[in-house]
Formats: structure tokens, C-alpha cells, sequence
């Protein structure tokens, strides 16, 4: 269980230094993934799980692969 903790942390931070790396606001991010403000917040902070839906969106956003959206691909 702190295994999975964990890596939902370092997952919701790799999306918060993405979306801060390439100067998004949380609120344009939603737009760009067709979701609201309120909702990338809670998926950065840990409220809201990240359905694969979304995971997809979040990459093809940020234009990186899955892999190294979820830190297994070196950047």
C-alpha cells in the first residue's frame, strides 16, 4: 500500500512540473484536456484519481509518451 502511495505522489508531481514547465495554468491544462480547473487540481493534489482517459490527454498535452509521464522513460 506505501508502494502505491507513493507512486501516485511522484505521478501527480510529474504532472505538476510538466504543466509548470511548459507554463500552463491549471485552468488553460483543462482546456487543453477537456476537463475543468477544479479537476486537474484535484488530480495534482491527490482528490481525484487519474483515469487512463486522462492519463492519454495529460500526455499527448504535455507531448511526451506514457512512459515518461510516469517517470519509467529518463527525460
Amino acid at each position: 500500500m506505501q508502494y502505491q502511495k507513493n507512486y501516485d505522489l511522484k505521478i501527480r508531481n510529474r504532472i505538476r512540473k510538466f504543466r509548470k514547465q511548459r507554463g500552463l495554468s491549471q485552468e488553460k491544462l483543462a482546456e487543453l484536456v477537456d476537463s475543468s480547473r477544479e479537476h486537474i487540481n484535484r488530480m495534482e493534489s491527490g482528490k481525484d484519481n487519474i483515469s487512463l482517459s486522462y492519463f492519454i490527454k495529460l500526455a499527448e498535452a504535455f507531448e511526451v509518451s506514457l512512459d515518461e509521464l510516469a517517470g519509467f522513460k529518463k527525460e
